[in-house]
């Protein structure tokens, strides 16, 4: 019997042998998709938090900036203070206020502080006498006011005296649209200024230098009433600036860049780069000194995939293949009791047939006994003579019994069905016995039925016949007479006389009766005086293997 069990799990499992590799493979694709979409949500969380990091770090980076300006301011508000309290700005009194609160110029990022005095272009050179008489002979104003400028702006004090600040003595900074805009915009508004970018006269050796001032107006309330007579300033290059808000923020791995006004190539005042890929971006307008700036950060990435990414992709992808892997081995276990199944079912098979085969074979072979013991009987004289009748006959079945058996029940040739009952006959006198015709095989009930008949002829011959003399001899031959049908003759000469018999004998019942109808066909039996002649057809038919046989297969 099949395990029972076996055949209910291969049934559950069934669908597993449509697809072999399809489902391993899905399977694969279903882990590796949930990889990927827990990779993308991780990397959107992480995006949205650099993203609210980001515009804290810009919240951070505007404020440091605004504090760099608001404390330079803060210097130049108390500059102005002081400066428009007095009628006349000195050396000693300049340089003593920017030593106190500048100490070495590097404070806050600029450059320094300035005074530039507002000089109507009329008064121009007698102010620059003013100056040579004061120990400053190689003072000059550059250059000069040109067309309707009624005003120049000369830098007289610049601390501290370092050699790229003595570079912008004398320059008049009323001669440049954007720092002649920055100090209108300061006298309109009597608050500090910052200018648009500029090219500062101590980067003249460097072209691509970028940077910018503010201007605070010296305002007096002497004389005439109110009026501008100067401007207080600080010069800064934009990089340096930069710089020093740097030192107000923390982080270091943001890129910085500051624009005026807008965002633009030629509008870049100074900019702070940061080793990675760039990541979000985002800008924020900030007012400078009455000024607009644009502050613009980059986030930089140091990977493309953040660490908790990385690490749920190399887990993912693992799981995945140990998913495919276990995928796998499930169906390859499933095809397997597949085959062992079928295999089963086949012996099952197999085995269910050769049963019937052998039950309806016990039966035919059983009904041939009993007929035989019965008509035995009734034509026995004592009891020996039928025990002696019984066993010969039962003997002759048995032969192509054994026959059949050495070819496996599947069929038997007439030559060896005729040798194996006439053998006990032609022991030592093999040419009593004529034997001829092709080979034909016959199916195992034919062949037991001939083997009947052929060994009723052969007892019959032994007794009365060609068989029962030393001269006698018996000739057999057999012939196909078409695809499904074959004739067998047999004939005796030389032996006594022959009579037919008044009284019908077993023998003579068992050939033209049995055999006959065994045989469906009919016997023809004839009692010559030279001997006994017989002929009688058997069907051939086709001997086929079980299908179920032919499909045996081992298990895989």
């Amino acid at each position: 019997m099949i395990d029972q069990a076996l055949l209910d799990r291969v049934k559950k499992q069934a669908w597993f042998h449509k697809y072999p590799r399809g489902w391993p493979f899905l399977l694969f694709l279903i882990a590796s998709i949930t990889t990927a979409v827990s990779v993308v949500a991780i990397e959107r969380a992480d995006r949205q938090t650099r993203q609210v990091e980001l515009d804290r770090n810009l919240t951070e980076i505007a404020s440091a900036l605004q504090r760099r300006i608001t404390e330079n301011i803060a210097l130049l508000r108390a500059g102005a203070a002081l400066f428009g309290t007095q009628d006349l700005v000195t050396q000693q009194q300049f340089d003593e206020f920017a030593d106190d609160l500048q100490g070495e110029g590097n404070l806050y990022g600029s450059l320094g502080m300035g005074w530039a005095p507002l000089v109507p272009a009329r008064k121009l050179d007698a102010f620059e006498t003013a100056i040579h008489e004061a120990g400053r002979p190689e003072f000059v104003t550059y250059p000069r006011p040109e067309g309707d400028s009624d005003f120049a702006a000369p830098v007289v004090y610049l601390q501290p005296g370092t050699p790229e600040n003595r570079r912008a003595s004398g320059y008049n900074m009323l001669s440049e649209p954007v720092r002649r805009a920055a100090m209108e915009k300061a006298m309109r508004l009597g608050r500090p200024v910052a200018s648009g970018k500029v090219h500062l006269i101590q980067d003249e050796s460097d072209a691509d230098a970028a940077g910018f001032l503010i201007y605070m107006p010296v305002v007096t309330d002497r004389g005439a009433g109110r009026r501008v007579k100067g401007f207080v300033y600080s010069p800064f290059r934009a990089g340096a600036f930069l710089q020093s808000a740097g030192e107000l923020y923390r982080n270091d791995h943001i890129e910085v860049a500051i624009y005026d006004d807008h965002v633009a190539p030629a509008t870049l005042l100074a900019q702070r780069s940061a080793e990675g890929v760039t990541g979000t971006t985002m800008e924020r307008r900030i007012d400078v000194g009455n000024h607009s700036w644009v502050v613009q950060i980059s986030d930089r990435e140091g990977r493309v995939l953040s660490t908790l990414s990385r690490i749920t992709l190399f887990f993912g992808v693992l799981a995945s293949l140990m998913v495919m892997t276990i995928g796998r081995l499930i169906t390859r276990r499933s095809a397997e009791d597949r085959r062992v199944l079928e295999w089963l079912t086949s012996q099952a098979s197999i085995r269910d047939s050769l049963t019937r085969e052998l039950n309806h074979r016990v039966k035919n072979t059983l009904a041939n006994v009993l007929s035989i013991a019965a008509l035995t009987r009734r034509r026995s004289r004592d009891i020996d003579d039928f025990t002696e009748s019984l066993t010969a006959r039962i003997r002759a079945l048995s032969a192509t019994h054994d026959l059949l058996s050495q070819t496996d029940w599947g069929n038997a040739a007439i030559g060896d069905i005729v040798h194996s009952e006439l053998a006990p006959y032609m022991d030592g006198h093999e040419n009593r016995v004529d034997m001829s015709g092709p080979d034909i095989k016959l199916a195992p009930n034919d062949a037991m039925s001939l083997g009947l008949a052929i060994h009723e002829l052969a007892t019959n011959a032994a007794k009365y016949g060609g068989l029962s003399t030393v001269e006698g001899r018996i000739h057999i031959d057999w012939t196909l007479l078409s695809p499904d049908s074959a004739e067998i003759s047999w004939r005796e000469e030389g032996g006594p006389p022959v009579v037919e018999p008044a009284k019908r004998g077993f023998g003579r019942d068992l050939i033209e009766k049995i055999v006959a109808h065994e045989l469906r066909s009919e016997v023809y039996l004839t009692f010559n005086p030279g001997g006994v002649e017989c002929r009688l057809k058997v069907p051939v038919r086709a001997v086929r293997e079980f299908s179920l046989r032919s499909e045996r297969r081992p298990i895989a």
